[in-house]
């Protein structure tokens, strides 16, 4: 009989999504067939999966981590039931990897939640009939009580899945007893009998200043405390945009080691209002040297040696946000590399015709930022493939070759309106150092990271920083860390470690 464990949390951003993907990894270490879960998920990153009929769907981009994880082809039925929010209190609804209609709050829970139900019960036993132990993530808290009577990925889960509970809390923030005690108080009874334990997460300093916490708590509630984990970032990409700066605040993530501004290189990065897959830029903050720096619009470049315009899912809009802002100057008067992924390929176009599909202005054709001689025209047809192509070493790809890995999800087609280079094949365009592209995942591919980041180094006048000898798998990191500060986790889950 299959064993399901719910990692649910009593917030959002507690760590649901890295402690699924390092019991994945565990329980794959130790033989088990395991596969990830999320009943329902709401994110603009996703990753392209295996539908059940053989073609191609789209599910949230941490369930396609934990099954890299679990070591198994990601399927849409680890998460059959996908919201991309869209601006505006309205989502993109996706039902077993499939765009199916653009809906409000409301509207789902009125019209669509039984038929989303119908979906997760049965992808999660398609999953059962193959696997020996299922993870399954919650999302946000597991105590909402508005939400008790449709909370999918939560109670529902726990209910149809007869799952055991791990329940996270993070201390970062403090108040971290409070909420564990308040969400156990909070559930529904039938729900608070399934938790078999509770780990702390993000915790900075001396673990025996916790003692006496964890000691009352246990005391208090009968829930174990089985772990505490240390604030340490595995290295897994961000399921949402909680890690992402608000909009009108920079922030800069990377791996410098310290590395001057005079020898390390920054990586601009405007912070569109509706940003999608900005996980495609993670692969690169662990390149020495390398900076990623998420921009305000009004901000302007400043000091950049490279701009990445990243995916959107409202193209059109994020590009009328970026001109408002000035961008668009600032853009044309930039002489360093630029790369467009996916949306932000369509914008380094001449134009976008047929914008009113997407917008939520009445635009028919949106004039692009004319960096690239290609235009895009928009139609109802969602292109949804995973992809491998030959790469033609060409402009800031110049000195990468071999193949390289990604997929595509987009809506409208680019052609070009004068001779362009094709460095990645259809679905690319570059001119001098303009690249722009529908892969996602490009700067996962160590051949094509290698040659974009020695160009912007040599486009900078500095010389190139050679990687680290020594990488460890973040997957294996996240095993590490859950098996090295949870060592009783396996006691309370004694049926699944076989």
């Amino acid at each position: 009989m299959t064993e399901t464990v719910l990692v649910a949390g009593t917030e959002s951003h507690v760590g649901k999504s890295t402690v699924a993907a390092g019991l994945c990894r565990l329980l794959a270490r130790r033989g088990v067939s395991v596969a990830p879960f999320k009943a329902q998920n709401m994110s603009n990153n996703a990753r392209v999966a295996v539908v059940p009929d053989g073609e191609w769907g789209e599910i949230g981009v941490s369930q396609y981590v934990q099954a890299r994880a679990a070591r198994i082809p990601a399927t849409t039925d680890m998460n059959p039931v996908l919201l991309k929010p869209r601006g505006d209190g309205e989502s993109q609804l996706i039902l077993h990897g499939r765009a199916v209609e653009n809906v409000a709050a409301g509207a789902y829970y009125e019209s669509q939640w039984e038929q989303a139900r119908r979906a997760a019960i049965e992808s999660y036993e398609r999953l059962a009939a193959h696997h020996d132990v299922i993870v399954a993530e919650g999302a946000g808290s597991i105590a909402e009580i508005n939400l008790q009577h449709r909370d999918l990925a939560n109670v529902e889960t726990a209910r149809f899945a007869d799952a055991s509970i791990l329940l996270l809390v993070n201390i970062e923030r403090g108040g971290a007893f409070a909420g564990l005690y308040g969400t156990l108080e909070l559930m529904p009874d039938d729900v608070r009998d399934r938790v078999r334990g509770a780990i702390i997460t993000k915790f900075r300093g001396d673990k025996t200043l916790l003692d006496p916490g964890i000691e009352a708590i246990e005391n208090r509630t009968g829930v174990p405390i089985l772990g505490v984990l240390p604030y340490d970032d595995p290295g897994l990409p961000e399921e949402d945009s909680v890690s992402l700066p608000q909009q009108g605040e920079l922030a800069v993530f990377g791996n410098d080691d310290g590395v001057s501004d005079s020898r390390g290189i920054t990586i601009g990065v405007p912070r569109l209002p509706r940003i999608s897959n900005f996980t495609d830029l993670e692969p690169l903050t662990n390149e020495p040297g390398v900076r990623v720096a998420y921009l305000p619009l009004q901000s302007g470049l400043g000091r950049v040696d490279a701009v990445v315009l990243p995916g959107s899912k409202n193209t059109v809009d994020d590009l009328l946000a970026l001109r408002n802002a000035g961008f668009d100057e600032q853009l044309a008067a930039f002489s360093g590399p630029i790369v467009g992924l996916c949306g932000g390929y369509q914008m380094l176009g001449e134009r976008i015709t047929n914008a009113a599909l997407e917008s939520t202005a009445d635009h028919d054709i949106v004039r692009g930022f004319g960096l690239l001689p290609v235009e895009t025209r928009f139609t109802t047809e969602k292109h949804v493939e995973r992809v491998t192509r030959t790469l033609d070493p060409v402009g800031l790809l110049s000195e990468a070759d071999g193949t390289v890995r990604g997929y595509e999800i987009h809506m409208g087609k680019t052609i070009a309106t004068q001779p362009v280079g094709r460095p990645i094949g259809e679905g690319s365009a570059a001119l001098n150092s303009v690249l722009g592209t529908y892969l996602h995942g490009l700067f996962e591919n160590k051949n094509a990271r290698t040659a974009f980041v020695k160009a912007v180094f040599q486009s900078a006048g500095k010389p190139y920083l050679d990687e680290r000898d020594s990488f460890q798998s973040p997957y294996d990191a996240a095993a590490d860390l859950l098996e090295m500060n949870a060592p009783h986790l396996f006691r309370k889950f004694a049926d699944i470690d076989r």
